[in-house]
């Protein structure tokens, strides 16, 4: 529990909060998950959460980055089908084109962040570059 000298630190430095907003993840495997109360209202516990400062880059609670792996795969696989459907040239300078300029960044966006480790993760970005080179 959060004790009342946070929320009296928050109200006088004028940082306020919205309550409806804030949410808490816990981290570790010893950890014991207390509740947070910052004023009146429990603050909800997540499982994962965006990232604030990168839009698309999702925190775990695990800090692994299979979801996003899964979600970067999903947009570029996405735009795969896209490039399949809408060209029917499939002229091999037009494609690789078409990827570096549209599947590629959705596959490299903010990796440094969430840099995949685990070779699950890998095996599925690597997957959607196999089929981009079925299309060539």
């Amino acid at each position: 529990m959060m004790n009342r000298k946070s929320l009296e630190w928050s109200q006088s430095y004028v940082q306020l909060l919205h309550m409806d907003k804030s949410e808490v993840m816990h981290f570790g495997f010893n950890n014991k998950e207390v509740d947070y109360i910052l004023g009146n209202p429990r603050l909800n516990a997540v499982e994962e959460e965006r990232d604030l400062g990168v839009y698309h880059v999702i925190v775990d609670k695990s800090l692994k980055s299979s979801r996003q792996c899964a979600r970067a795969a999903a947009a570029a696989n996405a735009v795969l089908g896209m490039i399949r459907r809408t060209f029917l040239c499939k002229d091999k300078e037009l494609i690789w084109q078409l990827y570096k300029s549209l599947v590629r960044p959705r596959l490299e966006y903010c990796i440094q962040v969430w840099r995949p480790y685990l070779k699950k993760d890998i095996n599925v970005l690597e997957r959607v570059q196999k089929r981009a080179t079925k299309l060539i």
